[in-house]
């Protein structure tokens, strides 16, 4: 298989692979979370067969007593093709438990799939709450959130950064709480099973070009072990020729 070099070919390229397959990748590649984003559920969920995949295009809202300006511009109408809308918030209104953010308002809704969806946008991602859950599954059109709300936020937030670094908070493993970083510009797949946020780095070339020869390998352990082979065995044997 060919691996891509354009963002339009790697783009197309990972639609057809699973967030999991990503993040079989990202772990060969020394990433222990294999870039996955945890707690955020699909409320709208991507094509049957394919994963929602786009560059990041992030946008930080901020309380309205926040010190820096609000953005002028609506970030919606910016919105470039093929790109995956990804929103967040500062890290003190953040939880590392359910339900994961202090701002009960919601961050999104369904006029702003509309729009996304007309600009060629793949998706959406909402570090928070969104409402409006059959406009955007009557559109089609996949989001991602922590939850459901039903107030607009702009009586509580306004924007304050676009296409700048999110952070977000998590639990962690080894300590209470951990930060994952999402850049502008990172590729981020989705779907069912989740998302994952694939940096675009010196190490992206590599991670594509193993993501289908895991998936083939693995297709051939499937294939044994329902032929009877212990799975440590078949997985050993063909993994080992990668």
């Amino acid at each position: 298989m060919k691996i891509p070099t354009s963002s339009k070919e790697i783009i197309i390229f990972l639609k057809q692979f699973t967030p999991c397959d990503v993040s079989d990748s990202l772990n060969k590649h020394g990433v222990a979370s294999g870039g996955f984003i945890p707690n955020l559920i699909n409320f709208s969920p991507t094509a049957p067969g394919e994963s929602a995949v786009g560059k990041a295009y992030t946008v930080l809202y901020a309380p309205k007593s926040d010190p820096r300006p609000a953005v002028k511009n609506a970030y919606i109408d910016s919105v470039p093709p093929d790109s995956i809308v990804v929103i967040g918030l500062p890290l003190d209104l953040q939880t590392t438990t359910a339900p994961y953010t202090k701002v009960n308002n919601a961050m999104y809704g369904g006029l702003m799939s509309t729009r996304a969806q007309y600009s060629k946008a793949n998706g959406s991602v909402i570090f928070g709450r969104i409402r409006d859950l059959d406009e955007h599954n009557d559109l089609k059109y996949p989001v991602w959130s922590y939850g459901v709300g039903t107030s607009a936020p702009g009586s509580l937030l306004k924007v304050v950064g676009i296409n700048i670094p999110l952070q977000v908070k998590v639990h962690g493993l080894s300590q209470d709480e951990e930060v994952i970083t999402v850049n502008p510009g990172d590729y981020i797949i989705g779907d069912k099973n989740g998302v994952v946020s694939l940096p675009d780095d010196e190490q992206l070339p590599s991670v594509l070009e193993y993501i289908p020869k895991r998936v083939e390998a693995d297709t051939k352990v499937s294939q044994d072990i329902k032929n009877g082979k212990p799975a440590a065995e078949s997985q050993k044997f063909w993994r080992s020729k990668i």
